[in-house]
């Protein structure tokens, strides 16, 4: 497992409310990210496994064929202790910038505070006159069926984007970014000794996405098993026949620095959504081989 502790250090200009360091490693700029210190007052952990779920998210998109930012899972000393961190490779450039959604929601429509309610960001995604991308809300779908997969709670507007090339003004969907409230980070692994299948169903089941539907937040497997959203059965039918569930499996094996319990856990709850996910599918590919 790699090291970071003695990379060169730069300047840190990345938003977020998690501790990180920008560190250059093997020549390249990374953004490393700590463990998060708990906010919720209720629980005894002193941290979240935030670098865990960044890590395997980013992965897993990844697998499935998304463009997806590199990232290291490693570690780092700090206050004389070694913490587990996930370096997030840099994929901005002199020439190419990231450009959030959240931006592009402020300059469509000035007058009106876009925050994460569905219609609102589609309705973006089509009035603007900045972005043109070829079926930009294919890819937009296609990146919330797989968060349904990983259990991703935070997808909200500053966490996905557009990639600028300031020279060409070529812009393109951004890599998949900012994974780490995926898989239930807050979760230790006293917390998950304890857990009985039916805990870790219900986890699975009752995941509610950052994205809201008349003001409420969408439950990913409710509204998946519901085929009500045209759009989503469709990009339902795109991305699933590239789920590999066994090949989830060994690479969430082969991390060599998460326990055991951990990594059946995580297993465990990705695929009973992909169960979920797969019966939708099937549902979905039937009929339409029916019509």
């Amino acid at each position: 497992m790699i090291n970071f502790t003695n990379c060169k250090e730069e300047l840190n200009n990345y938003k977020g409310s998690e501790k990180k360091k920008t560190l250059i490693y093997d020549g390249k700029k990374y953004l490393v990210k700590f463990p998060d210190p708990i906010r919720e007052k209720n629980k005894n952990i002193s941290y979240i496994n935030n670098a865990f779920s960044e890590y395997i998210g980013s992965n897993i998109f990844k697998m499935v064929g998304f463009p997806t930012q590199n990232t290291i899972i490693g570690v780092y000393k700090y206050n004389e202790k070694e913490k587990i961190v996930c370096a997030c490779e840099d994929f901005t450039n002199s020439n190419k910038v990231l450009y959030e959604f959240e931006n592009l929601a402020l300059s469509t429509n000035p007058d009106k505070k876009i925050e994460t309610e569905l219609t609102d960001i589609l309705n973006v995604l089509d009035e603007n006159n900045i972005i043109n991308i070829p079926k930009i809300r294919e890819k937009f779908w296609d990146m919330f069926v797989i968060d349904s997969l990983i259990g991703n709670t935070d997808r909200h507007n500053g966490n996905w984007g557009f990639l600028v090339d300031i020279k060409t003004n070529k812009i393109e969907f951004a890599p998949i970014y900012d994974c780490g409230s995926c898989l239930n980070p807050m979760i230790d692994d006293d917390e998950i000794k304890k857990l009985q299948d039916n805990d870790i169903k219900n986890l699975a089941i009752n995941c509610y996405s950052c994205l809201k539907e008349n003001s409420k937040k969408i439950n990913y497997m409710t509204y998946i098993k519901e085929c009500k959203n045209e759009e989503c059965n469709k990009a339902i039918l795109r991305v699933f026949k590239n789920i590999k569930i066994d090949e989830i499996n060994k690479y969430i094996d082969e991390i060599s620095c998460m326990s055991n319990e951990r990594k059946e856990f995580y297993k465990k709850i990705i695929n009973i959504r992909y169960k979920i996910i797969k019966e939708v599918y099937n549902k979905i590919n039937n009929e339409k081989i029916d019509a």
